[in-house]
């Protein structure tokens, strides 16, 4: 095993010489550049291609292997509720340091740049609230696979999940299956991983090929402030709250999830991370059925880093097409952005698309202004989606310990390097398959204290 790791480290180092020269590529030779974006394409498609299995996997045998549906129901709650909480702080401190900065002066508006926001807005036009709603639930119960829609997954695994729970004993052998079917998909997965260096280098090229550097320079002050705002959410908000409640330090639960948050830098989406999200909360000793419903569900409902996107890029905008909005037009046109946008956590550009929505049904006037901030969108997409990642990160370790579904001494254990993550398998070795119960509840794990 210890070989399998010291390979997985050197494809790391080969991922971050890989956004390297894909950088390089992309200054140097733009339309080069451009042309390999199909690499990065393929690689989250691959990546997003074991999301819904693995999400399925993870959840039944969760579910299924807890007695009282009550506890379910009780991490679900508490997981919503935290969500509500922490999106209302990040449009406040978005709303701060917007209005403060008021980074739209002095620019200017092309033809080319109102076309491009309409496209925007058309694509951010396309669906409401009720439409969301509707779109949870699948065509048929095997159409949540092949369709990769997160929330409908998590349905079906769920109701497949109170299904075996109620079956008792006879539902058994088809848990054990699940999990070997879970092994085969970890599996998989970490074979595809091994592509991740050519998928952050044709992603990097095209984006910097596309963008250039001039973009990046007449639109460094909104980037900038949005990269320190999102970094003050993260070490101001999120991390004091971690320590208070579950005693852990933010810099070395960040520093354990480096690898995904490398693949995320590369990638700009944050569900090329997810499923190894959940394989890294469970080993970290949150209990399955805690990390398997909080980490789907803060995909769609946990978007700290679009909530301050959605909060400073509004305000951007108005800034400069000479139209600023009064602080009751903020709140209720952020209020509406937040309800629009859920579900978009994973999908690049989404953010931007949901902005040009949500003016265009509430200040016409203000969706020229979004194709000022097209170009560099793809650049504020990763810190969005970095964002969003540690929240849900923060959240699994929170919603784990207010559950008592969370296992400090292991986390402890595991934080120390003194318990490895297995990048082989993606699961602990110790893990038979489904007839253990989740780590937060064994007892006979050598780094584990007797309950």
């Amino acid at each position: 095993m210890s070989a399998a790791r010291d390979r997985t480290h050197y494809l790391y180092i080969a991922v971050i010489a890989a956004v390297v020269a894909g950088v390089t590529v992309g200054l140097v030779a733009p339309d080069l550049g451009k042309e390999l974006k199909p690499l990065g394409t393929a690689f989250v498609a691959l990546i997003k291609m074991m999301i819904s299995p693995i999400i399925f996997c993870t959840i039944v045998l969760g579910v299924g292997s807890v007695t009282k549906a009550a506890k379910v129901g009780k991490v679900g709650g508490l997981a919503l509720g935290y969500f509500l909480a922490m999106s209302t702080v990040a449009l406040g401190i978005g709303l701060l340091v917007g209005n403060l900065i008021d980074p739209g002066q002095g620019l200017a508006l092309t033809d080319e740049l109102r076309k491009a926001a309409e496209a925007e807005a058309a694509k951010g036009g396309e669906s409401d609230t009720v439409t969301f709603l509707l779109g949870i639930i699948p065509t048929t119960l095997v159409s949540a696979f092949t369709e990769g829609e997160v929330l409908q997954t998590l349905l079906v695994a769920l109701l497949a999940g109170f299904a075996l729970q109620a079956m008792g004993e006879r539902g058994r052998p088809v848990l054990n299956g699940i999990a070997h079917i879970q092994r085969l998909v970890f599996r998989i997965l970490a074979m595809i991983m091994w592509a991740a260096p050519v998928g952050a280098f044709g992603a990097m090229a095209a984006v910097v090929g596309a963008t250039g550097v001039d973009a990046l320079k007449s639109l460094g002050v909104i980037m900038l402030a949005f990269y320190v705002t999102c970094l003050l959410f993260v070490f101001v908000v999120l991390g004091p709250m971690l320590w208070l409640v579950a005693r852990i330090g933010l810099l070395s639960l960040l520093r354990y999830l480096g690898r995904e948050f490398l693949l995320i830098l590369s990638t700009s989406s944050s569900e090329s991370a997810l499923p190894r999200l959940i394989a890294k909360m469970e080993h970290l000793g949150v209990s399955r059925p805690v990390a398997g419903i909080t980490v789907p569900t803060g995909y769609s409902f946990n978007l700290d880093g679009t909530a301050i996107y959605l909060t400073m890029a509004t305000l951007f905008v108005a800034s400069a097409t000479g139209a600023p909005l009064s602080f009751g037009e903020q709140i209720s046109l952020l209020v509406f952005m937040m309800i629009a946008s859920k579900g978009a956590a994973g999908v690049t550009g989404a953010g931007l698309a949901t902005l040009a929505g949500g003016l265009q049904s509430h200040r016409p006037d203000l969706v020229d202004g979004v194709g000022l901030i097209v170009g560099i969108d793809r650049f504020m997409s990763e810190a969005r989606a970095l964002t969003n990642f540690a929240g849900n990160a923060v959240a699994t370790v929170l919603v784990g310990t207010w559950t008592g579904e969370f296992d400090r001494e292991r986390a402890a254990e595991v934080l120390a390097g003194r318990v490895p993550f297995d990048e082989t398998t993606l699961l602990d070795d110790d893990d038979d398959g489904g007839d253990t119960p989740p780590p937060a509840a064994r007892s006979d794990d050598p780094v584990m204290s007797p309950a």
